[in-house]
């Protein structure tokens, strides 16, 4: 989770009186950290944001929101590369769920250029990402990808 995921949380919170941070195991990539994790940092990151829930799923989005009677899904925004990107999937998921409605939210631009690919080789590698992360992101990384940790 990097500050513009944890930037479009906050603002959807905002709009919405509950909000789902759906975590997906996704097999086509190659995430840091397993899912379980990822979960309980992003639960530690949104704590004091009220109506934010953290959930996990494999699968579809589609079937995650019919499932939990979703009807909204908001997607952040970086860049136009994003969005063609995002609306590709948009368009997928509308044809699949028609109900389902996508936002997309932009993220702000101290953020938009900050992407989880980045954090991730940074990371592993034992820099520092506490400029990018949440703080409770940055605790878990820097006490297992540091530089000297085993």
């Amino acid at each position: 989770m990097t500050l513009g995921h944890w930037d479009i949380i906050q603002r959807a919170s905002k709009l919405y009186d509950e909000v789902i941070m759906a975590v997906v195991a996704n097999p086509g990539k190659n995430p840091l950290l397993p899912i379980e994790i990822r979960a309980q940092l992003i639960e530690r990151a949104v704590a004091t944001l009220p109506g934010v829930t953290v959930g996990t799923f494999q699968g579809l989005t589609v079937d995650y929101a019919k499932n939990n009677k979703i009807s909204v899904i908001i997607r952040g925004l970086r860049a136009v590369s994003d969005y063609e990107a995002e609306l590709g999937m948009a368009q997928t998921n509308k044809l699949l769920l028609p109900e389902l409605e996508t936002i997309f939210l932009m993220t702000k631009p101290e953020y938009s250029f900050i992407s989880s690919s980045t954090v991730k080789e940074i990371a592993k590698l034992g820099g520092d990402v506490s400029l990018f992360v949440p703080p409770a992101v940055n605790s878990y990384l820097r006490e297992h990808f540091s530089r000297g940790a085993e």
